[in-house]
């Protein structure tokens, strides 16, 4: 269990990154229904959120996979992989954007800061350098393909913890998935939730508090006045 108090200064913050730092899983969400589609993978939006949000790619495909073969049609499109991903940084290219307020909130935290993400490390460096937010975290960029593990194992926030220098109980992860808060639950940290992303619906919160998550904040402004109250 984690021992951070709620009521005191985290040691350390890790953020995810995808729905967090940056409001990408609205557009990822959307241009990975519309391709499984195409394929005869229709997943209504509520229920693709709660399976897929957070998962790396390995564990993505693998699901994916899984599912098609239900199907019947033979192998997965072997185009299908190359084809989202073209469609999708043309996307982030153009539409990606920060979350509110997160650099006001960055800039009140006095504790070593990190990003713990799922994306592939290269996406997750193009993602924070073209949002302007990389100069807060600095070499402090981690990926789940650095790990064995993926979310929701504990692998790549316990490997995060290590790199900082920061005892897992000691350290606050802010996340926007149920994967997510079950990873950082399974390290031994507190977990903040995040539902403040495009994508997020109104059962977010209750889902993320189900799972673990010792708070949950609609928005930056609300976690940076918690911050500004320890």
């Amino acid at each position: 269990m984690a021992t951070t108090d709620t009521n005191s200064m985290p040691k350390a913050v890790i953020f995810d990154c995808d729905g967090v730092l940056v409001d990408s899983e609205v557009i990822y969400g959307a241009l990975e229904r519309e391709h499984l589609a195409e394929i005869g993978l229709d997943y209504d939006d509520l229920t693709y959120r709660r399976r897929f949000t957070g998962l790396n790619d390995p564990d993505f495909y693998q699901a994916l996979q899984k599912d098609f073969a239900l199907l019947d049609k033979g192998p997965f499109p072997e185009t299908f992989r190359s084809n989202l991903k073209s469609a999708t940084q043309r996307r982030l290219d153009e539409e990606l954007h920060t979350i509110e307020g997160i650099e006001t909130l960055l800039d009140t935290l006095t504790c070593p800061v990190a990003v713990a993400s799922s994306s592939s490390p290269d996406s997750l460096r193009k993602k924070l350098t073209q949002t302007h937010l990389i100069d807060w975290f600095g070499s402090h960029l981690y990926s789940g393909e650095d790990v064995e593990n993926g979310k929701p194992a504990p692998d790549l926030f316990l490997m995060t913890a290590a790199e900082l220098g920061v005892a897992p109980a000691d350290c606050v992860v802010v996340e926007d998935s149920v994967n997510g808060v079950k990873a950082g639950v399974a390290a031994g940290m507190q977990v903040w939730g995040f539902t403040g992303g495009g994508h997020a619906d109104a059962d977010l919160g209750q889902r993320l508090s189900a799972n673990g998550a010792a708070l949950v904040f609609a928005s930056f402004e609300k976690m940076q006045a918690h911050v500004k109250g320890l």
